[in-house]
């Protein structure tokens, strides 16, 4: 059942993901012809900004999913409604924080923009808090939908506002150029597909409209307040580590070099949202298996969900070394590249942190916040540290070079130091083996995709296409040969087979109603 689960929600999150990519390269080529590079910096400045506001919530919310595991996977009711009307009541004055720590940044908006020619600054900053906060009145109702494995529930719906929100802004971007309107569709479509979502687990799970007696017992309430506590250091952490990275290229560069960067920012993130509609998806499936299987059984699910890991992540590193550039180039121009060590960085950190997604995701859902909350708080002092150094010598280099120092002085080895103490009772080295085996497989398929790949021209997008077809099979080939004897690849192709095999019988279904 909880593979069956995860299926749906991934192929739901792909589907979603492929729409979603496809309608933002359009809404972003015509967002930088008809408003520029500024704006463009402008979003992702605003974006850091209402980041670091958000550490309100601090954890609040991922300490209640975790307590939800256990009495959804059980269907005990009236815990899951106390624990419920907690969630509502903590996102209602979190709501209101936010609102005002938002409001209390006004006065100092100039400070954060540097070189801009931006008007209107303070309205559109306004429209951004108000975007921010909304979600907070209803998300509680979203999270139970992933915690009960119905996330494709959740991924359909903003599927469809995000289709008809991107379409409405490429029209008001066309015809009117203006950048407020632009941003108040937001508003419109994030209050409309947060209503909608509440009224549907309405209606599914009425039991949640039940009304409560009494409170949470004081173990779980103490579990709660001491996650809580803990994800409150880690997450303030993680955002002056990751969150900042806008807020140090305005204020040290330029808003021009924010936009610049989103450009590379946006490409990579697509192919980390991608990895993300597996693993996102399989996190529940996960919590559910955390709070029922043994180490053995866990450990088992883990090495698969590594090797698979590093599979996409390694190829999406691959695919982007030799695509990025000669796409933006015959994107929107070779005035957007940006240098060369920029873009080896961005890929190295998008490595790291990706390969940390497997042991991150067992570390969470198995509760283990409070032994390792300082570390987020120590890496951000490294992070900081470099960056602001570095960025007033090198310049934009600088900042992502603190951001990798940090995260190999810290998370590199924190994260599996817990897991495999607390929850595999394993040596560590075996994580360390096994992630320089699979980062020297990956350093191989690289050199052979880039000598296969060099005799292919980048003159136009059929040839980058042809590029990266050549890259994608070259890579995975290359891998099959190296893990299609491990265990680890055999669960994964019978999973394969399962899925082909379910199409096939559907197809064959439909095609005999139709006869």
């Amino acid at each position: 059942m909880r593979v069956r689960s995860s299926l749906i929600n991934i192929a739901a999150g792909l589907g979603n993901q492929i729409v979603i990519t496809a309608l933002s390269f359009i809404s972003r080529t015509v967002f930088i012809n008809s408003l520029g590079i500024e704006y463009l910096g402008i979003n992702g400045l605003f974006t850091n900004l209402l980041t670091m506001l958000t550490l309100a919530e601090a954890g609040i919310g991922s300490s209640i999913i975790y307590s939800l595991y256990k009495p959804v996977a059980d269907n005990d009711r009236d815990t899951i409604n106390k624990l419920m009307k907690l969630y509502r009541n903590a996102y209602l004055v979190i709501a209101l924080v936010v609102a005002l720590l938002g409001l209390s940044v006004l006065p100092f908006l100039d400070h954060f923009v540097k070189n801009s020619s931006v008007e209107h600054l303070t309205a559109i900053y306004l429209i951004f808090l108000l975007n921010t906060v909304t979600p907070y009145l209803f998300s509680y109702k979203n999270s139970f939908l992933n915690v009960s494995q119905k996330g494709y529930i959740v991924t359909l719906v903003f599927t469809l506002s995000s289709i008809l929100s991107t379409c409405l802004k490429i029209g008001i971007l066309t015809y009117t150029k203006n950048y407020i309107l632009f941003l108040m569709i937001d508003s419109v479509i994030t209050l409309s597909t947060a209503v909608i979502l509440t009224v549907t687990v309405n209606r599914k799970y009425p039991f949640l409209r039940d009304k409560v007696s009494g409170g949470l017992d004081s173990v779980t309430k103490k579990g709660i307040i001491k996650n809580v506590k803990a994800i409150v250091l880690q997450n303030t952490g993680s955002y002056f580590v990751l969150g900042t990275e806008n807020i140090l290229i305005s204020s040290f560069v330029s808003v021009a070099a924010v936009g610049l960067y989103s450009n590379y920012k946006m490409l990579i993130e697509i192919g980390r949202t991608f990895i993300n509609q597996i693993f996102s998806n399989m996190y529940h499936s996960i919590g559910n298996l955390v709070s029922k299987e043994s180490k053995d059984k866990i450990f088992a699910v883990y090495k698969v969900t590594l090797l698979l890991n590093f599979w996409l992540y390694s190829l999406f590193v691959i695919l982007l070394s030799l695509l990025i550039e000669p796409f933006i180039t015959l994107w929107i121009g070779p005035d957007f590249l940006m240098s060369g060590s920029v873009l080896v960085l961005l890929l190295a950190l998008f490595y790291e942190r990706g390969m940390r997604n497997s042991i991150t995701t067992v570390k969470t859902t198995a509760g283990i916040f409070h032994q390792d909350r300082y570390a987020p708080l120590i890496q951000a002092a490294v992070c900081l540290g470099v960056s602001i150094t570095l960025v007033q010598t090198i310049g934009i280099a600088g900042v992502f070079i603190g951001s990798l120092i940090s995260s190999l002085a810290v998370p590199f080895w924190t994260t599996p130091y817990f897991v495999y103490r607390n929850v595999f009772q394993r040596p560590l080295t075996d994580y360390f083996k096994t992630y320089f085996i699979y980062t020297l497989a990956g350093a191989g398929a690289y050199a052979l995709a880039s000598a296969v790949c060099h005799f292919i021209p980048s003159n136009g997008f059929a040839e980058l296409i042809g590029k990266g077809i050549a890259g994608f099979f070259t890579v995975n080939v290359l891998y099959i040969a190296l893990f299609h004897r491990t265990e680890e690849f055999g669960y994964l192709l019978g999973i394969s087979r399962t899925i082909i095999r379910r199409l096939a019988m559907s197809r064959k279904v439909n095609h005999n109603m139709e006869g």
